[in-house]
């Protein structure tokens, strides 16, 4: 069970502080953020964000209909919070009620606390299975690191990634605070620690590294790798006032093996869970698996969803998969979790729902068109399928499948698009497939057009095309050709010279457009 004082104290002080916390506070069981006006859909031991909460009344309105609902704590920012009418209410339904730090994200706060859910969770499984919850928990076991150095400490990845943080919060800087609250060291002070040399001396073995004070007012920092079998896995960061006496300093780096232990056993368990849901996706994108086992062990919502093809062109090939994998770590960062991804034939497919919001397609799909190229060269593009439940998967990968097709023959401009708003290209690609297949280009003058073109390069078939294109608009298919109007005229005429076409017969142009279409669409 994960209670309201657990959350806010592993948090710690410098994002939430209870003004409100009653003893009988429901468990946790999810942050919601709750919907301006009238809050709906709350469940009991919810956490309530009151994002869009902007007036004391308002306020006063959600603590209530979260009580009333069973949720756990109703989480304001200030002067909200601490209004007397809130509180008051907050009192009287018997609700906790938490202030949130004024510069903090609500979206950054959603992650971050849907993380230290997950943890808390985590440590009550292991505790309630007699297991060792030191090892089990890299939370508690940077609280441990914390009190053998006698300062906060953060536990980081090699990507400068937060891994797990202790709750002592009484040292701190605004550094560790937009570490903690982005859950990786932001790029600005990465690039001081950067500059002064640190990761130069974490690459190269020292067993402690002392970063001093900064002019920006960042505090110093002790640093240790994490080190296994000469592998760097990662590193422990101690906010400090000072150089650190030299047995403190070398406690702090005896714990790295440890950490390092528990690291491995962290990459072996989560490279084993990737696994298995990649080869379940896999599964459910080609139609090898039900599509309940997939709701219940991918984690997907009863509601409609789309498959998202991700294709990276220009880099290296052997580069794809990396790129694809990091485009969809920069591009799912934020509110939510990472979509359920997989690897099939080079591409990567994503599962996202259907839905506005975070996590969404729409968000994903901006996410996707903002996104540069890459340092490597890489250009990402993409395509979603139409959205359908959980058991049409298999049809929105193949709709996916299709659609980025288009992007490949350059068919359509963008370089992300959805199967249900490219219909227009879908109907004269497939169009075209199947004149080409039954080579109704050869058929008539047309051959004798192309050839003229290929000797003259007269760009005749270009021409005609354009005019049928745009029936009693020279203006329109000349601007298509960029040439003058009478310049198409001129064309046309010398085109008709050429071979014996009655463009009066309807029948005529719909044949020529026909094969035309075939040329430009297979």
């Amino acid at each position: 069970m994960v209670s309201v004082r657990s959350v806010v104290d592993r948090v710690g002080p410098t994002l939430l502080h209870a003004l409100q916390l009653p003893e009988d506070c429901p468990a946790v069981g999810d942050v919601v953020i709750a919907e301006p006006g009238a809050p709906s859909g709350l469940a009991a031991g919810d956490l309530v964000l009151g994002v869009a909460t902007a007036e004391p009344a308002d306020a006063v309105e959600l603590v209530r209909v979260s009580a009333a609902q069973g949720a756990a704590a109703v989480l304001l920012k200030p002067p909200l919070a601490a209004k007397q009418p809130v509180r008051r209410a907050a009192k009287a339904a018997g609700i906790a009620l938490i202030q949130v730090h004024a510069a903090t994200s609500w979206a950054q706060l959603v992650w971050l606390l849907r993380t230290v859910l997950d943890a808390l969770a985590d440590e009550s499984e292991s505790l309630e299975e007699g297991g060792d919850p030191g090892s089990g928990d890299l939370f508690r076991l940077a609280d441990a690191v914390a009190s053998v150095v006698d300062a906060p400490v953060t536990i980081e990845d090699t990507n400068s990634r937060v891994l797990a943080y202790s709750a002592r919060q009484d040292l701190t800087d605004p550094a560790r605070v937009a570490t903690i609250m982005g859950r990786r060291i932001p790029d600005d002070v990465l690039a001081r620690f950067r500059s002064r040399g640190v990761f130069r001396e974490l690459s190269r073995g020292r067993q402690t590294i002392f970063v001093p004070a900064q002019r920006d007012g960042t505090l110093p920092r002790l640093i240790v790798p994490i080190r296994m079998g000469g592998e760097l896995l990662g590193s422990m960061w101690a906010v400090v006032t000072g150089p650190v006496p030299e047995e403190r300093a070398a406690a702090f780096a005896d714990s790295a093996p440890v950490v390092a232990l528990h690291l491995l056993r962290r990459r072996a368990h989560t490279d084993a869970q990737r696994r298995a849901s990649a080869e379940l996706l896999r599964a459910v994108l080609e139609g090898r698996a039900a599509p309940r086992r997939a709701v219940a062990e991918l984690d997907l919502s009863d509601e409609p969803h789309r498959v998202v093809v991700i294709e990276v062109t220009g880099g290296d090939g052997r580069d794809a998969e990396g790129l694809q994998l990091a485009l969809l770590e920069r591009i799912s960062q934020g509110v939510g979790r990472r979509p359920p991804a997989t690897e099939l034939g080079g591409l990567l497919y994503a599962v996202v729902p259907d839905r506005a919001g975070p996590g969404g397609w729409p968000e994903l799909r901006d996410a996707l068109r903002a996104q540069p190229a890459s340092r490597r060269g890489g250009v990402p593009r993409a395509a979603a399928g139409a959205p359908g439940t959980i058991a049409a998967l298999a049809v929105s990968r193949a709709q996916a499948d299709e659609a980025i097709g288009l992007l490949r023959a350059g068919l359509v401009e963008s370089r992300v698009v959805a199967y249900d708003e490219v219909w227009t290209a879908l109907v004269l690609h497939r169009a075209a497939t199947g004149a080409a297949a039954a080579r109704v280009a050869e058929l008539g003058p047309l051959g004798v057009l192309q050839e003229h073109d290929e000797a003259s390069r007269t760009g005749y078939v270009d021409t005609l095309y354009e005019w049928l294109r745009h029936p009693g608009d020279p203006r329109a298919a000349a601007q298509q050709l960029r040439i003058h109007p009478n310049t198409l005229r001129y064309r046309m005429k010398r085109l008709l010279d050429q071979v014996p076409l009655d463009l009066e017969d309807p029948d005529v142009r719909l044949a020529l457009l026909t094969q035309l279409i075939a040329l430009r669409w297979s």
